[in-house]
């Protein structure tokens, strides 16, 4: 069963090795964990998972492979250790429920029985209250009512009474193709980081401080300044217009950047980088800043993200003039190549699902101007997007 397991994380493309696979079986040969799924889910998890992107599909092998829901034929229930699906469910059963339960002989008798009709069923059943299959009120299969069941093969509970709900993902949302997330974005994140140490000396050095009382031959304390993520940011989000539906994921953006880089300014514009930009919305008018300060400002090392759908009349981007809300003396892509040249490392976000990316001209436009450093603000998109800023 476990090198099943380990086959099939491998056709699901999760990057699993052979000394991690001997790891977890050394770890299980060593008693580490009781024998509970909770306990050998995590186990497994840490285990083989290195990367919080595969977490969806480990959890998929994992149902498959322990909670049978597709090939409940190959035996592999059978296997499962009682211990595994015990769950008191007191303050979930009525006492008429009960009563039911022990009339079958409690829950040791309830997985003998469904160790048996593995063994007895060859296909498909439907209805019936005795073989494993949908509807009825049998306590094995899906789709069907038994106070306590074995749920087997079924999307999602229906009565909640299942003593262990075998097909819950937990880390569904995780995968790097879905929608973003404060929490996810922050994992993205961290991919940018560059370590120092300076400030306060105020952690201790534990190796040096062995070295040092090795050598002396008396305890001789050493301390050394806290490491910190010194990457400075400077983000410029795209506001208003085709960017209304786009402001939860920049609210989240915004929020896990300000989580994650100590280090970090931001500045509004619309559709285009021009001549100003702004810091408060509501005041944009009235407080705008030149964009020429922004970028004497900052020193070339800083990293530069621009976040917006790219959106817009052509015009916009190529002509003087070419801003819907004022007369712009040059083209906001005279200022693109600006930032450009003076900063080295600097990416556009695009919440615009990329499939669409070729239908509209301007985000072709853009994405030229930006020297193809243009990502989906996807978490996969996030990831290169660090990973070419981190260069």
């Amino acid at each position: 069963m476990f090198m099943r397991f380990f086959t099939e994380l491998r056709d699901a493309k999760v990057p699993v090795t052979l000394k991690e696979y001997l790891a977890l079986m050394e770890g299980l040969d060593k008693g580490v964990i009781d024998r509970k799924v909770d306990d050998f889910y995590y186990l497994s998890r840490a285990a083989l998972v290195k990367d919080e992107k595969n977490l969806d599909k480990f959890d998929q092998v994992f149902g498959h492979v322990f909670k049978g829901l597709e090939k409940l034929d190959d035996g592999i229930a059978a296997d499962i250790p009682a211990e595994w699906l015990r769950k008191i469910s007191e303050k979930f059963l009525t006492e008429e429920e009960k009563a039911q339960i022990e009339a079958m002989g409690g829950f040791d008798k309830l997985m003998e029985a469904l160790a048996e009709r593995i063994r007895e069923q060859k296909e498909r059943h439907e209805g019936g209250n005795k073989m494993i299959g949908t509807g009825g009120t049998s306590p094995f299969g899906a789709n069907g009512y038994n106070p306590e069941g074995v749920r087997i093969g079924q999307d999602k509970g229906r009565h909640g009474k299942a003593v262990k709900v075998w097909d819950k993902r937990e880390y569904k949302n995780l995968d790097d193709q879905v929608e973003l997330g404060t929490r996810n974005i922050k994992v993205a994140l961290r991919r940018l980081r560059k370590w120092v140490r300076d400030g306060a000396p105020d952690e201790l050095d534990l190796d040096g401080t062995i070295k040092g009382t090795a050598e002396k031959g008396y305890l001789d304390i050493h301390m050394r300044p806290e490491r910190r993520n010194k990457i400075s940011v400077l983000i410029f989000f795209d506001i208003g217009g085709s960017m209304d539906s786009h402001i939860k994921v920049c609210e989240e953006l915004f929020s896990a950047a300000r989580s994650e880089f100590k280090n970090m300014e931001f500045y509004y514009f619309h559709n285009c980088l021009y001549e100003a930009v702004w810091k408060d919305n509501r005041r944009r008018h009235a407080e705008k800043i030149p964009t020429w300060d922004v970028l004497h400002k900052f020193p070339h090392d800083y990293k530069v993200i621009f976040v917006g759908d790219a959106t817009m009349s052509p015009y916009e981007i190529t002509y003087p003039g070419g801003s819907v809300e004022h007369w712009n003396e040059e083209a906001g892509a005279v200022w693109l190549d600006r930032v450009t040249q003076i900063y080295e490392h600097a990416v556009w976000l695009n919440p615009t699902a990329e499939r669409h990316w070729d239908y509209t001209p301007s985000i072709g436009v853009i994405k030229q101007l930006m020297n193809d450093r243009m990502f989906p603000l996807t978490i996969e998109g996030l990831e290169k997007a660090m990973k070419e800023l981190a260069r």
